[in-house]
This record gives structure tokens, sequence and C-alpha cells, in this order.
């Protein structure tokens, strides 16, 4: 039955009943039906004398195909206006094979398909449905995806504001500690300065006190010195004298000897002597109390670092030689790692670094605190700090977020923090053994000075992702240490 469309009843004329698509090259039978040239000679392969119409079953001799020439210009007229048709109804995609509009949906090759290559042996068996239903079909199914991942990122969005709301607090808290311990400090020092002074200035009178009695006393030692040298001389040469020139003026020579007498300078006064003393005694005091004041304070600050040291359970950490980067050797306890000279031949595995020099520890972290620490052995390369369990290893490595990398480290003559750009530090030079503290609760890691347990750096809370967290080490002309 023709249909009622006038179109598609051209496109029915238009269609080969074999392969049910646009007739190629088409050829005309002694009944009168058509096929494609390719078509019907399939169909008569192995058959040497008489064949039949596929369509009307009567036998043909000789198999005389004669082209359709007439057919082959109404075929590409159909085309056209099959495609004017589609694009008149708002449809701008077409069928490239049949210049169809594609009005279906082929739901297994996930691809919109034509009427035509519906009943193609290519779709035949496939579950087909209208394209305006498959597109309602997933739009509804993006839209739920959608929807989910909207939620996701309002999530992320609350916690990134949380985050940084608690980063503030904590800042401000840090702030106002430092205040504090400036503050403290320096009224401390204002007093030591001012009981310096007071010292110093009574010290300064001593002194002076001292100085004078010390200046009289020469001072008359000089003259009583200078006196004596004259009598003495002059004794001297009377002595070389005859007796009638010795004899006259001897009793008065005498006499001025007796009377001569030297004079003994004065001594330090006995409250000068205790005031010196007392200074001894206050010298003794100050430096007692100072040693307890210092021995009072280093306790406080270690009773705090013991805490501290309490809440962060001790890790005993040990490095993955199958993260390793070929260049990098670990020592047998896996404790050390340094610069090899030459590129190890190891498998390429995928948890391999394979550009740059990282290594990874064995043990892994998803909760509670945890500590470790590093000693630098040598090197002006490398890096200290944490990383993501899948931190990327294949190529160039970013930091932070984006890259999953947390740490501190030394190049050149700077010492900074991996950030996104780099942070400097205010130190020219790392420490030689750093304090690695990571809080998985919080998000948070920090870098502590293990030598004079100064802080180095700490990652706000919220940094480091709520996932498995691994210690990591970069390693460059260098060697570090993990210590017990």
């Amino acid at each position: 039955m023709a249909a009622e469309n006038p179109m598609e009843s051209l496109q029915e004329e238009a269609t080969c009943p074999i392969c049910l698509e646009y007739f190629t090259h088409p050829v005309t039978l002694e009944c009168g039906h058509n096929f494609c040239r390719a078509c019907i000679s399939q169909c008569w392969v192995g058959s040497d004398t008489a064949a039949s119409c596929p369509q009307c079953r009567e036998t043909v001799q000789q198999r005389n195909l004669r082209p359709n020439r007439q057919l082959a210009n109404v075929l590409e007229i159909a085309k056209r206006l099959s495609l004017q048709a589609a694009k008149g109804a708002g449809g701008d995609r077409v069928c490239e094979r049949h210049q169809e509009a594609l009005k279906l949906f082929c739901e297994e090759d996930q691809t919109p398909i034509c009427v035509i290559c519906r009943e193609s042996r290519a779709h035949r068996a496939h579950r087909v449905v209208p394209i305006e239903e498959a597109a309602q079909e997933y739009k509804e199914k993006i839209q739920a995806q959608l929807k989910a991942l909207r939620e996701q990122r309002e999530k992320l969005l609350a916690l990134k504001v949380t985050g940084k709301g608690k980063s503030w607090e904590y800042l401000k808290q840090t702030q106002t500690e430092r205040q504090k311990i400036v503050s403290e400090f320096q009224q401390l020092r204002w007093f030591l300065e001012e009981q310096e002074r007071l010292l110093l200035s009574q010290l300064e009178k001593l002194d002076k006190e001292i100085v004078r009695i010390q200046n009289e006393n020469f001072s008359k030692c000089s003259e009583e010195i200078s006196r004596l040298s004259e009598l003495i001389s002059e004794m001297e040469g009377k002595c070389q004298k005859p007796a009638s020139e010795f004899l006259p003026d001897v009793r008065s020579i005498l006499s001025r000897c007796e009377k001569g007498k030297f004079q003994q300078p004065e001594e330090i006064s006995p409250d000068l002597e205790e005031r010196v003393s007392g200074f001894s005694q206050k010298t003794i005091a100050l430096s007692e109390a100072l040693r307890k004041f210092k021995d009072t304070l280093l306790s406080a600050l270690e009773t705090k670092r013991g805490k501290y040291l309490q809440a962060h359970r001790q890790a005993n950490v040990t490095l993955d030689p199958d993260t390793a980067h070929p260049q990098l050797v670990l020592s047998e306890d896996r404790k050390s790692v340094r610069w090899g000279d030459t590129r190890q031949d190891l498998p390429d595995n995928p948890e391999r670094f394979d550009t740059e020099p990282w290594v990874l520890g064995c043990e892994g972290f998803t909760s509670g605190r945890h500590c470790w620490e590093v000693e630098v052995e040598g090197g002006r390369y490398w890096a200290v700090g944490v990383a993501r369990e899948t931190v990327g290893k294949k190529g160039r490595i970013n930091h932070g977020h984006e890259g999953g990398i947390w740490a501190v480290e030394q190049w050149l003559c700077q010492f900074r923090v991996l950030t996104s750009p780099v942070t400097p530090l205010p130190l020219s030079w790392a420490p030689s053994r750093i304090r690695v503290c990571l809080d998985c609760d919080r998000g948070q890691v920090t870098f502590i000075d293990a030598g004079d347990e100064a802080p180095i750096f700490t990652f706000p809370p919220g940094s480091i992702p709520g996932e498995r967290i691994r210690p990591c080490l970069r390693v460059w002309r260098s060697r570090l240490r993990l210590c017990p």
C-alpha cells in the first residue's frame, strides 16, 4: 500500500527491495522490477543458467540487466527533495548516506539514524527509539547527574567557606598568642634592662670611690717616696765626707729622719669593702635567679612539647622501594635515601615516580595525629613532606591541592614551601632536622625545627583532603634519613 505522504511514497520507489536503501546503479529486469546492480548480482551468485526475480519470482533468461537511467535521475531528485524536506522541518542534521532526517536513535550504537538505516542490516536487530524520546530520557539522566554534582559542589563550597573561616579563626588566635608573647618578653626585657641600669649605676659609683682612694694613695705615696729619696741622697752624701765635715749638723739630720717617718696611705674603708662584697652576693643571686627562670621556662616549653608529641603519635616510617625514582638508592633498612650516580634498571610500575626524584613512605594515614623526623645529611636540593597516596607519579608533578604534595624544600640557598607559587621562608638555610606533624582529622600538616622546637610552617586546617596520606621525600644530589 502506498504511503499517504507523497514524500515517503517517493522514497519507497527510490529504495532497493533487497538492501532497503537508495538504489545504487539501478538496473531493470525483464519483468520490470528494479534493483541495485550489486544486490541482484549477489542474489544470483551460484546460479549458472536461469535466475528468478527476487520480488515476483518470474524466471529471467540470460540475466539481461538493463541500466535504468531514468530511475537514477529520479533517485537524485528524491534525495534532494528529502534533504529539503528535512531542512524545512527544522532539522539541519540528515543522514549522510541516505540524505534522510535523523529521526531515530540506535541504543546499541549510541548514534542517530534515519528510517532507511533502521531497516538496514546494520541496525535491524538493534533497539531503536524515536530521537526525541531518547533525548528526553538522556536529558532526565543528565539532569539527575547535574543535581548530584551541584549538591556535591555546594557541599565543597560550604566546606571551603567553613575551612577558610576556621583558618582565619586559628590565624587570629595565633596572632593573639604572638602579641601576648611579644608583650610578655618585651616587659621582661624592660624589667631586666632597668635592673641592669640600676646595678651598673651602683657599680659605677663604687668604681669612682675606689678610683678616688687609689689616686689619693698614689699621690701620697709619690710625695713620700720623693721626700725619702732626697733624705737618703743627703745622708749618703754626708757619710762620704771626712769627720770634720761629717759631724756638724749630724744631730739635725738624725732628728729629721726620726720626724719624717713614712705615713701609711688610707686603707679601703670597711663600708666600701662591704658594698663590694654585697654586689658580689647580688651577682650570685642574679645568676641563680636567671638560671631558675631559664630552667622554669624551658621546663614549661618542654612540657608543652611533650604534650604535643603525646598528642601526635610517633610514626615508625619506612620508605617504599616500589615508588622510588630509578636514580634513588635506598638503604637496607629503608630509613635513608640518596641520589645515585646512575639510573637503575627497575620495573616501570604504575606506583613508581619516573621523572621527579620522589619516594613515598610505606605507611599511610587516614585519621589521627602522627609525627616523624627527617635528618638532612648534606645536599642543596631536597624536600620533606606528605602526599596523597594517589598522587600522580608520571611526568611533572604539581603541589598543594592540585598536585597532592605538601612539603618544604631546600633549593640552592633558599629554604621555601612548595605552594603554587612557592613561598620563601625567612631562613637562608634549612634546619638539619625537621619534624613533620600530620593531623588527619583537621587536614593540616606542620613542620618544626627539631633542634630548637621553632615552628617552620603550617598548612592551614582543611588544606589536606580526607584520604590516605603518606610521607614523601625528594632527593637530588643529597641524602635524607628518617630518624628513629
